[in-house]
């Protein structure tokens, strides 16, 4: 059945895939973000998360899910980073999600089966080296999808995060611009590689779907393994 999906962060990476993935099973998908991802068969409005008041009015009537894929790297010792690089991944991963979720939330009800998909990262569980300012962000977002998994389950619509290790994005670039470093990179994960945005897409796709209908309130780890085995 065709479903209509907003996919916020649809210019490159996660969102991009996932949302030429929906697209190709025929689904009407609704692209918003600062830079259009050019994908045929979408719609693309021009939306800035971190404005104070972001235009909305292109929400349809009725959604039936909604994606949020905005985030931030910004890795550095604790004592390097500012109040303004907290702030900062603040508004982009928390403030952006919080926007838009109430933004969309009249439409979500409206569906069947309204489905929202936010993301987190590994290292809000795992507690890794230069993450503080990342890390707390998204700890962040993993408690507010948790809250409105439980608020919102009377009106029938599901949350659920993503927790990615490392994945091969625009964002990720930096992390894994040589050859040593994919290398090393691979190592540390107990699946042998780090990730692609399809690993994570295709999860999305399925929280999206109707098959994973009885899934709300959980934080899913794709990361290879990262976040709970030690080989």
């Amino acid at each position: 059945m065709s479903k209509t999906v907003l996919v916020v962060g649809a210019s490159s990476g996660i969102g991009k895939k996932l949302a030429e993935q929906l697209v190709q099973s025929g689904h009407q998908v609704i692209s918003a973000s600062r830079t259009n991802p050019q994908i045929a068969g979408i719609t693309h409005h021009q939306l800035d998360v971190t404005e104070e008041n972001p235009d909305f009015s292109f929400i349809p009537e009725q959604l039936d899910g909604l994606v949020y894929c905005p985030g931030t790297i910004n890795l550095k010792p604790f004592n390097r980073l500012s109040a303004d690089d907290f702030k900062y991944d603040w508004e982009v991963n928390v403030l952006g999600a919080i926007k838009v979720l109430q933004a969309s939330f009249k439409s979500l009800k409206k569906s069947e089966d309204g489905s929202v998909v936010l993301f987190s990262t590994v290292a809000s569980k795992l507690g890794m080296n230069f993450h503080s300012s990342i890390a707390s962000a998204k700890a962040a977002v993993e408690g507010l999808g948790k809250s409105l998994a439980a608020e919102w389950s009377m009106h029938g619509i599901r949350v659920n995060i993503l927790a990615p290790s490392l994945t091969d994005t625009p964002l990720a670039e930096k992390l894994l611009g040589t050859d040593d470093r994919k290398d090393a990179s691979n190592k540390r994960h107990p699946i042998g590689r780090y990730g692609k945005p399809e690993d994570l897409a295709q999860m999305a796709a399925f929280l999206l779907d109707t098959k994973s209908s009885w899934v709300t309130g959980q934080v899913i780890g794709v990361d290879g393994g990262v976040g709970g085995l030690k080989p």
